[in-house]
């Protein structure tokens, strides 16, 4: 089983996606197979950062790990 990274692109009104020659060879793949494809969204950085919910300021952080380096 291979797993690869890939793009979506804009292909009608749907969106298709391009399966590289080298995995094409890897698993001996042929046109008009049945093949069964697990999606996995990468998260968005800035998604995951904003989900993210700190009750304290920066500065009380800072402040509080300061105090156990003492």
């Amino acid at each position: 089983m291979a797993e690869i990274e890939v793009q979506t692109r804009k292909w009608g009104n749907s969106l298709g996606i391009v399966i590289p020659k080298k995995i094409i060879a890897q698993e001996h793949l042929s046109e008009n197979q049945t093949i069964i494809i697990e999606i996995k969204k990468v998260p968005d950085i800035k998604t995951l950062f904003n989900s993210m919910k700190f009750t304290k300021s920066a500065q009380q952080l800072k402040d509080e790990m300061r105090e156990g380096w003492e």
